[in-house]
């Protein structure tokens, strides 16, 4: 099992952020329990750098964040384009194979879109047997889920400015 005390990942001691970054949160309706910790966690790390501004758009199921994050992209006009998407969803099992679809389907979705926008999309979607897992995953022994969405998204900025620089 992944356990982030075995990953770097909360380490931010890394200048990890731009000044004036734009993150948009897309978070869905389903187990709206669990995205809205998952939403509290992402906003709470995002809002102690106060260089960041956020924007949260609600979607219906997971299935339905990449369009959401791909026509926002594309419909946000001569504004500022955000830096990062944060997908935040949780689908659980259930006892027919819609599970599979839809993880696989957004899986393949927030994938498609790290390759096709020049901004990162981060993973935040839990994919769980039981909603005890979830919980296990807003503060519980596996940690915060959004509150590592938001370092990722933060990362990421810098590593795309890095790479922008050298």
């Amino acid at each position: 099992m992944a356990d982030v005390s075995n990953s770097k990942l909360l380490t931010t001691n890394t200048g990890i952020l731009q000044k004036d970054a734009f993150i948009v949160l897309v978070k869905t309706e389903w187990n709206a329990f669990i995205t809205d910790e998952l939403e509290k966690g992402c906003l709470k790390t995002l809002e102690a750098n106060k260089h960041v501004k956020t924007l949260t758009l609600q979607v219906p199921g997971s299935f339905e964040i990449p369009f959401a994050i791909k026509h926002f992209w594309e419909h946000h006009g001569k504004k500022k384009k955000p830096d990062a998407f944060i997908a935040l969803g949780c689908v659980i099992r259930g006892g027919t194979p819609h599970f599979e679809y839809v993880s696989k389907a957004i899986t393949e979705g927030i994938t498609q879109l790290n390759l096709l926008l020049p901004v990162p999309t981060i993973f935040g979607v839990l994919t769980v047997d039981t909603e005890e897992q979830a919980r296990d995953r807003i503060g519980g022994p596996q940690g915060h889920k959004g509150e590592e969405a938001a370092i990722t998204a933060m990362k990421m900025i810098a590593f795309k400015n890095a790479i922008k620089k050298s």
